[in-house]
């Protein structure tokens, strides 16, 4: 069993930068390939980035590609998002799961989902 918690969101003017954490319980954490997702109002949750449990491959959607970064310390059992150049499009409550298996892109194939943070970017 893993739990995941969320932090790290707020307000932000266009241009800005936040991190993200996602602090999990359960010491098998590390052994898990993690995601981060977001979800805004009205829209489906759609992959942001992800990162395996070594850290050795990471992929980011191309809508964040050169912006976002994913990385993880796994002795703190924390795995972060990095968010710099914000866009008030990036307005979201932002998740972090683990992957069970298949595609890594895909919410359906994720468990233990967090509370989510909020992340508001203004123009």
């Amino acid at each position: 069993q893993v739990q995941l918690v969320e932090s790290g969101g707020g307000l932000v003017q266009a241009g800005g930068s936040l991190r993200l954490s996602c602090a999990a319980s359960g010491r098998t954490f590390s052994s898990y390939t993690t995601g981060w997702f977001r979800q805004a109002p009205g829209k489906e949750r759609e992959f942001v980035a992800a990162i395996s449990w070594s850290g050795v491959w990471r992929y980011s959607a191309d809508s964040v590609k050169g912006r976002f970064t994913i990385s993880r310390d796994n002795a703190k059992n924390t795995v972060y998002l990095q968010m710099n150049s914000l866009k008030p499009e990036d307005t979201a409550v932002h998740y972090c799961a683990v992957l069970r298996d298949g595609a890594y892109y895909n919410p359906f194939n994720y468990d233990y989902w967090g509370q989510g943070t909020q992340v508001t970017v203004s123009s």
